[in-house]
């Protein structure tokens, strides 16, 4: 994407994100473990990612404003309406992500 202007290229990848968003709001039933056992990654750290980058751009922007961007909806509402209990084996697989995550750290 060189040959593509920094705003542009900012562009299309808030547009990328716009659809990533959507597309979560879309699959409701993907939880959040499961995004980080794949992925290294939830909806929650999205909504910390933008409260960082506001923060480097002095823009006040707070955890719970971000999450209710992300989610569509209050965190409190979403979590009621669509949050699983994660299951023994998700806990598992976390744990165990986490330690892989340690172990290539080290």
């Amino acid at each position: 994407m060189q040959h593509i202007d920094a705003g542009t290229r900012t562009e299309l990848e808030a547009a990328a994100f716009r659809q990533l968003l959507d597309h979560l709001d879309a699959n409701k039933d993907v939880q959040n473990i499961d995004l980080m056992i794949l992925a290294d990654f939830c909806r929650n750290c999205l909504s910390k990612w933008l409260v960082a980058a506001a923060e480097q751009r002095g823009i006040e922007l707070d955890y719970e404003t971000a999450r209710e961007h992300v989610y569509g909806m209050p965190y409190s509402e979403w979590k009621a309406l669509y949050q699983a209990p994660a299951t023994p084996e998700q806990l598992a697989a976390l744990e165990a992500r986490q330690q892989r995550k340690k172990d290539t750290q080290a």
